[in-house]
């Protein structure tokens, strides 16, 4: 057991990184500006929480998320209550 341990902690993170070909730095992620234009009351309560989870806190308040999957998902669940701009 003591050599798979020494072992497993001779490939730290570095050599994990170094494995998947991902280094420190990272790519420039593309980002979008997204605007709450109305107010999510009176709507499906999940999409207040999903207003909520994107940071938007009220009317006309802009943030800018990163271009993934994920915040599409976001983005397509309260389109009718946001402005995206790229």
């Amino acid at each position: 057991m003591a050599k798979q341990s020494a072992s497993k902690a001779a490939h730290g993170k570095s050599a994990v990184k170094a494995a998947h070909g991902k280094s420190g730095a990272k790519a420039a992620v593309k980002k979008l500006k997204i605007t709450l234009l109305r107010s999510p009351i009176g709507f499906n309560r999940t999409q207040g929480k999903t207003v909520e989870g994107m940071g938007l806190r009220r009317i006309r308040h802009s943030v800018e998320l990163p271009d993934t999957p994920e915040t599409r998902g976001m983005i397509l669940k309260v389109r009718h209550l946001i402005e995206v701009a790229e």
